[in-house]
């Protein structure tokens, strides 16, 4: 009886041990799975998200409006969204620059103010309501240019294709960037491509 005993109490101990060793290694791995885990998300701080940023679209385009994108957006992408119409001016636009936070993007139409005769008519109203001549600080030049340094956003607007919207970048620009060196520094303008320059370049003088 005292063997069975001894026996039982023997058997009782290995199973305390397997126990306590099982229990044991179960630890440890619940100790190290942590230290693990992070491993595997430590590339989580490289999903930054892009920063958004707003620009208007106006002018030929079906709806005209503020639009949230990307902020490595291009011209061309905030265009498409506004769904240019038919008589879209496209190629007025630096399709392929990126936008910039708070950036008016007009559209222009095919052929918009691109009469010279309509022009020179309101020219010469802006020059005729003073008295003869221009009036003082305007940017009208004696030869009917337009000194795209001084002229204000009323006479830019006379220009052919420059709405009340691309006059202002144009006064924006030189308030921020200085005057126009030449007159092809116009094309460094949001708007004003090569046809768009074209269509200017007789009209425009810089002093």
């Amino acid at each position: 009886m005292i063997q069975i005993e001894k026996r039982q109490q023997l058997i009782l101990l290995i199973l305390v041990g397997i126990i306590l060793f099982g229990g044991g290694y179960r630890l440890a791995q619940v100790k190290e799975r942590p230290a693990a885990e992070p491993a595997l998300e430590a590339p989580a701080p490289e999903q930054t998200k892009v920063k958004n940023i707003k620009v208007h679209v106006a002018g030929a385009v079906a709806k005209p409006g503020v639009y949230e994108l990307p902020a490595d957006t291009r011209i061309i992408d905030a265009v498409n969204m506004a769904v240019p119409l038919g008589e879209a001016d496209l190629d007025s636009l630096k399709l392929a620059a990126k936008i910039v936070d708070g950036q008016d993007i007009y559209v222009s139409y095919q052929g918009d103010q691109d009469s010279p005769a309509a022009a020179g008519g309101r020219l010469a109203g802006l020059n005729t309501a003073g008295g003869g001549g221009s009036p003082a600080g305007t940017g009208a030049a004696a030869a009917g240019l337009v000194n795209i340094n001084t002229a204000d956003q009323a006479l830019l607007d006379t220009l052919p294709g420059i709405g009340p919207s691309l006059a202002q970048r144009i006064i924006q620009h030189r308030d921020t960037n200085g005057p126009f060196q030449a007159i092809e520094d116009l094309k460094d303008v949001s708007g004003i491509g090569d046809k768009k320059f074209a269509d200017l370049k007789d009209k425009i003088s810089i002093y």
